[in-house]
């Protein structure tokens, strides 16, 4: 799970919980932002005391939080020219005095960074992601505050690779740890009724993710426009929201596609969704570690995917799920086909998809590697 962290000698339980702040730039339902609830929530509280300052206002997350007794600060930041929240941050990190600082996301990353040096938090970890195709201003701003970062964590080796070539980290503050997913909650979880969706008994096409050009849905419109065409009764359900989702729906109404593909906006009943398709289909342009691929797989639902940041570390093409490149509607067209119109092949893949999480993708196991890194900085101070 984690390449480059050396395992360290576990707490006597005799000195308190270590205090520990982390900090991210919203609490509002994302990937990123579950991934990180999970991990705070699940650490170990005889040796951790987590405290969370979110830079935004409150998002649906907080509660969850709050129920695990994990004290939550929002700062209220209105947008990212907001440096007064650096100034905010530093004066909560004073009055908390943590041992250590885990930043998540990149505002997250490039304000807790000052604000910890600011209040003198002595060991500052930031996570990175994703791999940032989009512009080059946060891999420069990235670069130039490296000098107040002890360490980086990615999401997947992909990501390392291009944080340290294109960011121009040093790979001695560098290291991966692997998103996980609940395997069990995901495997155990009922299939919507399809009826209650608008859509029949036949073959179902899944998209889960932000409706944004990363996700590239548009790649996945016009491979199933192509589809549906010699299959009139395939489906494809959108499930997500984003700025693309308007632009979305006139593309289906200037196609006279509405019978065929809809969206469903966001909703929280994912596990169960990914019960009801028969597979998942995300054709994003660069990524992280899509966490929707891992809980598809966990669920035991075949997963066509683009091959990008995570994804192979995820998958073995042809074994537990099936790799495209990205942008090429024509191989999204052939590996869906292939998905859907054969049954053995589909449930070898599932089955293999999910041992493969099963045995290596667990919450369990990222967590500890958390919680390894941060007693590698912290018994330099014991």
């Amino acid at each position: 799970m984690a390449d480059g962290i050396v395992l360290a000698a576990s707490n006597s339980g005799e000195r308190p919980p270590i205090r520990v702040a982390f900090c991210i730039t919203d609490l509002d339902v994302g990937g990123a932002e579950r991934m990180f609830v999970e991990l705070v929530t699940r650490l170990d509280r005889r040796r951790w005391e987590p405290r969370v300052f979110c830079l935004s206002g409150p998002g649906a997350l907080v509660e969850r939080l709050q129920a695990s007794n994990v004290p939550v600060t929002c700062l209220g930041a209105k947008n990212a020219r907001n440096l007064g929240v650096i100034w905010q941050l530093a004066r909560e990190l004073k009055k908390f005095r943590p041992a250590l600082i885990q930043n998540f996301l990149f505002h997250a990353n490039l304000v807790g960074r000052m604000a910890a040096w600011w209040a003198r938090v002595p060991h500052v970890v930031c996570g990175i992601r994703v791999a940032e195709r989009r512009s080059r201003v946060p891999l420069w701003l990235d670069r130039l505050t490296q000098g107040f970062v002890d360490h980086n964590v990615c999401v997947s080796r992909r990501v390392a690779e291009f944080s340290i070539h294109h960011s121009g980290l040093k790979a001695s503050k560098v290291s991966v740890i692997q998103n996980g997913v609940d395997a069990q909650r995901f495997a155990a979880a009922t299939a919507v009724d399809r009826a209650s969706l608008g859509l029949t008994a036949s073959p179902l096409v899944l998209f889960v993710g932000r409706l944004d050009s990363q996700k590239a849905p548009f790649v996945l419109l016009e491979a199933f426009e192509r589809l549906v065409a010699r299959h009139a009764d395939w489906q494809l359900l959108f499930v997500g929201e984003g700025p693309l989702r308007l632009a979305i729906a006139d593309w289906i109404a200037e196609h006279r596609l509405q019978s065929s593909i809809h969206l469903a906006g966001w909703r929280s009943d994912v596990a169960e969704l990914l019960k009801t398709a028969d597979v998942l289909v995300l054709p994003s342009l660069w990524e992280g570690m899509p966490n929707i691929v891992l809980e598809s797989m966990a669920s035991g639902l075949p997963v066509v995917v683009s091959r990008v940041e995570g994804t192979e570390e995820l998958i073995r093409d042809g074994e537990t799920g099936l790799l495209t490149s990205p942008g090429s509607v024509e191989e999204l067209e052939q590996r869906i086909e292939q998905i859907l119109m054969g049954r053995d092949f589909s449930t070898s893949l599932a089955n293999a998809a999910q041992q493969t999480i099963f045995k290596g993708f667990t919450l369990e196991a990222m967590v500890s590697s958390y919680e390894q890194l941060y007693l590698r900085f912290v018994q330099i101070d014991a």
